[in-house]
């Protein structure tokens, strides 16, 4: 769906910045810190040690600029990378993460402005950058066709895609191919890969049984986001393709590959969350029953959660009643000694992010350290200084983005719908009205409510009345409002007229 009525498309671009202005979102850089990133930029000498004869490939969204990561992945020796072997050898993984640091001096402006602002923020309205552009958009970005320095992760892995080995070091390297995820797709599903597509699917398909095999959970919902021609909004739902999935993979090993190092060294910063308790682990059981695809007893929640097929409305529902198993994410910073609770539970391991040091505050940090650990270096000070602040600073940093998230989510959804009034829409209940509770004398009961999926346009929204998760219902748009970024829909009473659904 998409906007192109000129009043609505107004009011939304005044919504969408009053929203950036609420969140108090820093979008200019200070001229100390564009002027430092240019100094840094026309002095930064690339490493010594020389990768760029790696055949790099970058694998992104299209129109992508900052590139973090870039891979290589090759058959060979689970124990000594040689190449050569059967469909029985393992594999071998070069992955490059853009070298941040080396624009970045500590305690100067681009590392205070950074701390401040956290992460880049993605809005429909524009990006928000976590460094200027001439080191996020160029310098730093593993552009291809560009010698660019980077920290280079060397994995070598066994026939069933378990890491035997790995290491970090900076070097300079050069990406041959910037490819999207649907190019990617495209050709494996044609059967046109060629042999580093094609591995990045055999690869990503044995790390992901590992994922199962170890306990680990993913949420696969359907994306939704919002689209900008830079003339006209619109929201685009669809589900993610596989090979992100894949991509996805080598991502997680590497961010498992540095929590190790870090542990194993006594020093680092963790992504941990806690399992979840039993309280929500029943209430799940208990809802995958009335949705009529129970949970099998003896299988792990996340091998059940990788059964559930969206398309279904009830399982769909279920999916969505998931999301309070994966709460209480946090990071846990360590100088000495291993705090206890090291797990991400929803990969079953420790973890650490560690891949997108353009975008997020944290990766820079993690990267340094590891790579300080690896050559039996000690981990520079400044590092060792910033541990303490970095578990606020990305809390922080998060809140607001999932603000602007939803945010701006809702303000184009209000737009796009502002004329619609009224209208009745089919929709499936995802979050049902919670049970009727008795009130107190004189005390005027709240109103019932939950969430819907309008199938469509496809969207998800607030919904008044009595609802059950994963029913189909009618609803009808009551309210559509582009300034307070509000959409609210009403079950249809059974005897009320339709407009909308003719």
């Amino acid at each position: 769906m998409d906007l192109r009525d000129r009043e609505s498309h107004q009011r939304l671009a005044e919504s969408l910045r009053a929203l950036r202005e609420e969140l108090d979102i820093r979008e200019d850089f200070p001229e100390a810190v564009l002027q430092e990133a240019a100094d840094a930029v026309a002095t930064s000498h690339l490493p010594s040690a020389d990768l760029r004869d790696v055949p790099f490939l970058t694998i992104d969204p299209p129109g992508s600029t900052d590139l973090d990561q870039a891979v290589h992945l090759a058959r060979g020796s689970a124990s000594d990378g040689a190449s050569g072997g059967g469909s029985d050898a393992g594999y071998e993984v070069w992955y490059a993460i853009a070298d941040v640091p080396l624009f970045v001096r500590p305690g100067g402006a681009i590392d205070g402005e950074a701390r401040l602002r956290g992460q880049t923020m993605y809005a429909p309205d524009g990006r928000i950058s976590l460094h200027p552009e001439v080191i996020s958009e160029d310098a730093a970005s593993l552009l291809p066709g560009r010698d660019r320095p980077a920290f280079v992760w060397h994995f070598h892995l066994d026939a069933d895609a378990i890491v035997r080995s790995a290491s970090v070091r900076r070097a300079v390297v050069r990406s041959r191919r910037q490819l999207t995820y649907a190019e990617v797709q495209a050709d494996i599903d044609a059967g046109t890969a060629d042999e580093q597509l094609s591995l990045l699917r055999e690869i990503g398909i044995r790390r992901l049984q590992q994922e199962l095999d170890r306990g680990g959970a993913s949420l696969n919902l359907p994306r939704q986001e919002i689209t900008h021609d830079g003339e006209t909004y619109g929201i685009l739902t669809e589900p993610a393709l596989p090979c992100e999935d894949w991509n996805a993979q080598i991502s997680l090993m590497t961010g498992m590959a540095a929590a190790r190092m870090m542990i194993d060294g006594g020093i680092g910063i963790l992504r941990t969350m806690p399992e979840p308790d039993e309280g929500a682990l029943g209430k799940f059981r208990r809802q995958s029953e009335a949705l009529e695809h129970p949970w099998p007893a003896d299988m792990p929640y996340g091998a059940f959660l990788r059964t559930l097929d969206v398309t279904d409305p009830r399982q769909l529902a279920l999916m969505h009643a998931a999301a309070s198993l994966f709460r209480g994410a946090g990071y846990t910073a360590f100088d000495g000694e291993v705090p206890d609770a090291v797990v991400q539970s929803a990969i079953a391991a420790p973890y650490a992010h560690a891949t997108a040091p353009l975008r997020r505050l944290v990766d820079r940090f993690v990267l340094v350290t590891c790579a300080s650990l690896c050559a039996g270096e000690e981990v520079p000070g400044w590092v060792r200084a910033a541990l303490p602040d970095l578990n606020a600073l990305m809390a922080s940093s998060n809140q607001i983005a999932s603000r602007l998230d939803s945010g701006a989510m809702d303000a184009v959804q209000a737009a796009l719908l502002s004329n619609r009034i009224g209208e009745a829409f089919s929709a499936v209940v995802l979050q049902g009205s919670p049970p009727a509770v008795e009130d107190a004398p004189g005390k005027q009961a709240p109103r019932l409510s939950g969430t819907v999926q309008v199938t469509e346009p496809p969207l998800e929204a607030k919904c008044y009345g009595e609802l059950v998760a994963g029913e189909r219902v009618t609803v009808v748009l009551v309210e559509a409002d582009i300034v307070r970024r509000r959409l609210r829909f009403e079950v249809k009473p059974t005897d009320a007229p339709l407009r909308g659904l003719e």
